[in-house]
C-alpha cells in the first residue's frame, strides 16, 4: 500500500463516526461498509490530503495505483475519494484511461459510483475522444452487465448541445423493453437532461416509443414542471 493511501486512512480514522456509518450503510441497502464521514467533511479531508500530493503533479501511473488501491478498501468513502482524485486529474487523463474507468464501473458497482464515473469522468473523456464511442459505449450497451448498460445511457448526461441525439435515442431503443429499475431510471434521466436542451425532440421521441411508465415519467418531468402555472 502506498504512502498516500496510508495517510488518507489515518485521516479518515480520525473522523470516523460509527453511528453515521450504520445510517449510511442502511441507505445503501447494507451492500457496503462506511467510515461514517459525510460528504462535506470527506471533501474537506480530501482537499487537505491531496493538495500537497498533487504539487508537483505526480505520475499518472501513481494516480492509477492509488485509485485502484483506494477502490479495494471496504469503506465506500475511499471509492468516492478515488473518483474525486481522478476528477482533479481529468485534464491529464487520455484515451488509455477509459479501460481503468471501465474496470471501476464493474468493480463493487452501484449507482453511487457508477453515475459519478459515467457523467463526471467517462463522458468528458469520450467527448475528447469520440472515435472511442464505437469501442466502449457501443460494447457496453450490448453487454450483459447492468452497470455498463447504465453507463452507456448516462455518459452524455452533461453534453447538452454536444449530445449525439441519434446515438442516445438508439441506445434507449435498444433497452426500452427492459424492466430493470436502474435501466428504466437511466433512460428517463438521460431524456430529462436532454429535454433541457431539446424539449421538442424529447417530446416527439417519448410519444413515438414504447417506454416503461417510469422512463416516460422521468423523461417528461422538467418539461411538465416548466409548463406548470406559476
Amino acid at each position: 500500500m502506498n504512502e498516500w493511501i496510508a495517510d488518507l486512512q489515518h485521516r479518515f480514522a480520525a473522523s470516523a463516526d460509527p453511528g453515521e456509518a450504520q445510517r449510511m450503510k442502511a441507505y445503501m441497502r447494507h451492500q457496503f461498509e462506511f467510515a461514517g464521514i459525510k460528504s462535506p467533511l470527506r471533501k474537506e479531508i480530501m482537499k487537505a490530503w491531496s493538495q500537497p500530493l498533487l504539487k508537483p503533479a505526480p505520475s499518472l501511473s501513481l494516480i492509477e495505483e492509488t485509485v485502484r488501491g483506494l477502490w479495494e478498501l471496504p469503506e465506500r468513502e475511499y471509492a468516492y475519494t478515488a473518483i474525486d482524485l481522478l476528477a482533479k486529474q481529468l485534464k491529464r487523463l487520455d484515451d488509455s484511461h477509459l479501460s481503468l474507468l471501465e474496470s471501476l464501473v464493474v468493480t463493487k458497482p452501484w449507482w453511487d459510483t457508477v453515475d459519478l464515473l459515467a457523467g463526471g469522468l467517462i463522458g468528458p473523456l469520450l467527448l475528447r475522444y469520440p472515435q472511442l464511442e464505437r469501442e466502449y459505449p457501443e460494447r457496453w450497451i450490448e453487454s450483459d452487465q447492468l452497470w455498463l448498460q447504465r453507463t452507456a445511457l448516462l455518459y452524455q448526461l452533461k453534453y447538452k448541445q454536444n449530445t449525439d441525439k441519434d446515438r442516445l435515442f438508439d441506445y434507449i431503443r435498444r433497452k426500452a423493453d427492459s424492466r430493470e429499475f436502474f435501466i428504466c431510471k437511466a433512460i428517463g434521466w438521460a431524456l430529462r437532461e436532454y429535454s433541457k436542451t431539446e424539449a421538442d425532440a424529447v417530446i416527439r421521441f417519448v410519444g413515438a416509443e414504447k417506454l416503461s411508465p417510469l422512463s416516460e415519467r422521468e423523461a417528461l418531468k422538467s418539461i411538465q414542471r416548466g409548463n406548470d402555472p406559476a
